[in-house]
């Protein structure tokens, strides 16, 4: 045996220094913790719960913001005040007797301010199971107790998952920044202006007989809320100021009243969006909270909620505004469809356009930051056994025009939707027409260019696909695209168009356009009769798609109607040309 083999066999044995220090070193790895790291556990007693014996989601942001707090207090030395509270989404309830977990740390320092990550779980002591509740971003701006202006020491993350949400962190710091000139921007909007002039949000009452809709839309006066709160030395923290999160549960308390009195129904908090503490509130003011519904979309209501405080004869202080947004489930779990409303005709039109917006800027704040942190690469190397995206049966109506129907579905961090309508075409003619890429840019507006790479053989075919920009001074996109094409197996199957990205060696993505991705994409075509289809597209979003599809999710749009009615002229059209009879013959 060699003398370097010599060594690297001691150095490497258990009881060598190396293999001391190795240990050691993995020890060390295993129990670290953040230095910032802070939890609390309180178990569910019946004077958190609400009606449904559900812990109060008010109680549950006190003790959120109270243990952000002190995470943030443990990183600045000094104390700290809440500033701001990113998007939350609640995706369980919480019931008397369980347990909840909540851990936060400090995800990264700027100047004077820091944002803690707060997440949130659920225990059952009886059985043993954990579940996510919800996952929250807060930030805190240090206060120095003698006015001095603080300056924040960096954070340096340790591990991975560190690096990763210090490295997003400074990406929603900045959408916090331009949060309210994104919202101007989208008002201003010439589609969004458009879509109002022609009724297609504001329902406007005529000269004549009112609509069906008109008749049971719910007055938004009906749904106003306003109630009174002196802050008492015990909504206090140690500044003297009044908690955060008592502010936020005193305007969550209000808010759900305002919800139930447009659906005369126990609603459920679902998310609260992003909100910003204007000014301090401290004990002895009077905080004033105001609520009223400010639209209703098919399933869901969003919820504004002003809070302002006085001393005395002082006037009032505006301290922070939310908007929340709440469903109505049924005996099955369900999300009811809600009553549309009837908004005042100055602040209560403005209100229920700046919703409409306020839902757009959620889908981009929720879907494609969430992108930005998956682990999971989306373009694959291009592999025979790549498949489609599969039907679920989850699926929520978002839209509907003109019998074209949009679905939309959130699953695994990820929103998926789906275009639904039935076309005078024979199944067999659209398939063909469909399957054949080169052909949809002369109906699909975000195809400026389709060129075939490859073929692979007869029904499995690799294209480039160029779309145009999101913005207007930014890059083309690009996506390199295997469509799968396949009859069905069996009378009562549809015929199955998938799309995927894929890489290929061939076609590197280059500096002047940018590369897109689709996750997972396609048609699903039945037989109505044999002159009529039912088509279907899917298409799980990926951050590059969603910009084309968010301002229809969101209602500021309708254009997936205006893409389903070009692709229906095609296919009337070109249904000549198809060679239907021999795809027919063969596929049964």
């Amino acid at each position: 045996m060699s003398r370097s083999v010599q060594w690297f066999t001691k150095m490497s044995s258990p009881n060598s220094t190396w293999g001391k220090l190795k240990d050691l070193a993995l020890v060390d790895r295993e129990m670290y913790r953040n230095p910032t790291e802070v939890k609390k556990s309180q178990i569910v007693m019946p004077c958190h719960a609400n009606h449904c014996q559900e812990l109060s989601v008010g109680q549950l942001l006190k003790w959120m913001d109270s243990t952000a707090c002190l995470s943030a207090e443990r990183h600045a030395g000094c104390p700290c005040v809440t500033a701001s509270v990113d998007d939350i989404y609640f995706e369980h309830t919480i019931g008397v007797g369980q347990v909840v977990n909540i851990k936060a740390k400090a995800n990264r320092a700027f100047n004077s301010s820091m944002e803690v990550g707060i997440e949130v779980t659920c225990e059952d002591l009886f059985n043993g199971r954990c579940w996510k509740v919800c996952y929250a971003y807060a930030t805190f701006v240090a206060r120095h107790p003698g006015g001095e202006k603080v300056h924040l020491r960096q954070l340096v993350p340790r591990t991975q998952a560190e690096q990763a949400e210090h490295s997003v962190a400074a990406e929603r710091r900045r959408m916090r920044l331009i949060h309210h000139d994104i919202m101007k921007d989208i008002l201003n909007n010439e589609s969004f202006q458009k879509s109002i002039t022609e009724g297609f949000y504001i329902r406007q009452l005529s000269s004549g007989t009112e609509s069906q809709d008109l008749q049971e839309a719910v007055p938004t006066e009906r749904t106003q809320v306003e109630s009174v709160e002196l802050v008492l030395p015990t909504h206090a923290n140690h500044q003297v100021n009044t908690f955060g999160g008592q502010i936020m549960a005193w305007m969550e308390n209000v808010a759900t009243i305002a919800a139930s009195r447009l659906c005369n129904a126990h609603p459920t908090l679902k998310a609260i969006d992003m909100f910003h503490f204007r000014g301090p509130s401290s004990v002895g003011d009077r905080l004033v909270l105001k609520a009223i519904v400010n639209n209703t979309f098919m399933n869901s209501m969003e919820v504004g909620v002003c809070a302002e405080a006085y001393k005395g004869e002082e006037p009032l202080r505006h301290i922070n505004s939310a908007f929340m947004t709440f469903e109505v489930l049924d005996e099955a779990g369900r999300p009811r469809t809600l009553p549309p409303i009837r908004p005042e005709p100055t602040e209560g039109k403005r209100r229920y356009q700046e919703a409409i917006a306020r839902k757009k800027i959620r889908l981009d704040r929720k879907y494609i930051i969430s992108c930005k942190q998956t682990e999971m690469p989306l373009s694959v190397p291009w592999d025979p056994s790549n498949q489609m995206l599969a039907a679920r049966d989850n699926w929520v109506l978002n839209h509907e025009k003109n019998q074209v129907s949009l679905y939309t579905m959130e699953e695994d961090k990820s929103l998926c939707f789906k275009v639904e309508a039935e076309v005078a075409v024979p199944a067999a003619t659209a398939f063909l027409l469909l399957s054949d890429l080169t052909c949809r840019q002369e109906w699909d507006r975000h195809y400026n260019l389709c060129e075939l790479i490859t073929k692979v053989d007869e029904d499995d075919m690799i294209y480039r696909v160029v779309t145009p920009s999101v913005s207007e001074a930014g890059k083309v996109q690009d996506f390199v695209l295997m469509a799968s094409r396949r009859p069905p197996c069996d009378r009562g199957d549809p015929y199955v168009v998938a799309l995927r990205s894929v890489t290929l060696p061939t076609h590197q993505p280059t500096e002047d356009v940018n590369r897109g991705e689709v996750m997972c994409a396609g048609f699903t075509i039945y037989d109505i009769s044999s002159s009529t289809a039912k088509i279907t597209y899917y298409n799980q979003a990926s951050a590059e798609v969603l910009p084309y599809i968010s301002t229809d999710i969101a209602g500021l749009s309708s254009s997936f109607y205006s893409s389903f009615l070009s692709c229906s002229r095609f296919l009337l059209e070109h249904k000549a040309d198809a060679p239907a009879t021999n795809l027919v013959s063969t596929a049964l």
